[in-house]
């Protein structure tokens, strides 16, 4: 069992990304989408801490070893006028669920969000996750049933970016 002294939650640095990019693809095999993993370790540096910064992550440490992550980045309400966290990922390894990890990262983000003037704090849910959706609601969230992700990738985003 996990204490929070056990517990470090601390900012990703660049000599994280081999663990994080461990943890994706732990990610990626829960929710059974190991072969969408495409990306390497270097990438996630490259976006993480180059030039220009399209993400940020929050390392779950216990006992020196990584346990979970969060990833997030920044968005926009127009309705609101302010910025906002988008929670791209949350993942905790099995051995450590139900140790409060998970929620600890939430909060964290949280309190990153209401540091920063953001209006919202969002994310996705997979429609299986019952575990997940549990647990979100547990933690004050509204799973808004009426929204439905829309997405373009690969080949039909390279059509639709030359379209005239």
């Amino acid at each position: 069992m996990t204490t929070e002294s056990d517990l470090i939650l601390r900012l990703a640095q660049p000599e994280d990304c081999d663990v994080l990019f461990e943890l994706i693809k732990g990610l990626a095999e829960y929710e059974k989408l190991s072969d969408a993993v495409t990306g390497s370790p270097a990438k996630l540096k490259e976006h993480l801490f180059g030039s220009k910064k399209y993400a940020e992550a929050i390392l779950a440490e216990v006992n020196g070893q990584g346990a979970g992550f969060a990833l997030f980045f920044h968005n926009y309400s127009t309705f609101l006028t302010q910025p906002g966290i988008y929670l791209e990922d949350l993942f905790i390894l099995q051995e450590y669920r139900q140790q409060g990890i998970g929620k600890a990262l939430l909060r964290e983000i949280a309190r990153i969000a209401v540091e920063r003037n953001c209006g919202r704090l969002e994310w996705s849910v997979l429609n299986w996750n019952e575990p997940a959706k549990v647990f979100y609601r547990h933690m004050g969230a509204d799973i808004l049933e009426d929204w439905q992700i829309c997405r373009v990738t690969g080949e039909s985003l390279k059509e639709l970016g030359v379209r005239s």
